[in-house]
C-alpha cells in the first residue's frame, strides 16, 4: 500500500508541476495590498496530498503569499492537532484581528475563503 501511495503522490506532483498555473501580473501596490490581507494566514499541508495541491494551485493562481507549513515536521503537526483539533489537511490557520484563531478545513472552503480576499 505504501508503494502505491508513494507512486500516486509522485504522479500528482508531476502533473502539478507540468500544469502549474501562472501567477497573475500585479503591480507592486496590488501585491503589497494582497500581502497585507494574507499576512495572517498559514496553510498546514502535505506535499503530495491532492487536496493540498488543489489549494496551493489556487494560492498561486491568485498571486497570494501564504506561509506553507508541512505537517511532516513534528512541530507543525503538533500545533495543528493541539490547536486545530484534527490532523486533517489542508487546513488554513486564520489569525483574526481580535487575536483569536480560526481553523478552516476542506479544500473547497479554503479556496472560497481565499477568493473573497
Amino acid at each position: 500500500m505504501f508503494v502505491i501511495r508513494w507512486l500516486l503522490g509522485r504522479i500528482i506532483l508531476l502533473v502539478d508541476f507540468l500544469t502549474s498555473p501562472k501567477k497573475p501580473k500585479l503591480t507592486a501596490d496590488q501585491q503589497t495590498a494582497l500581502d497585507a490581507k494574507t499576512g495572517n494566514l498559514s496553510l498546514y499541508q502535505l506535499t503530495a496530498c491532492p487536496f493540498c495541491v488543489k489549494v496551493r494551485r489556487a494560492i498561486k493562481a491568485g498571486g497570494l503569499n501564504i506561509e506553507l507549513r508541512n505537517i511532516k515536521e513534528q512541530a507543525n503537526l503538533n500545533e495543528l492537532v493541539e490547536q486545530g483539533g484534527k490532523r486533517t489537511v489542508p487546513c488554513l490557520r486564520i489569525e483574526n484581528q481580535d487575536q483569536s484563531v480560526t481553523w478552516l478545513y476542506e479544500s473547497n472552503d479554503i479556496i472560497n475563503y481565499l477568493q473573497k480576499l
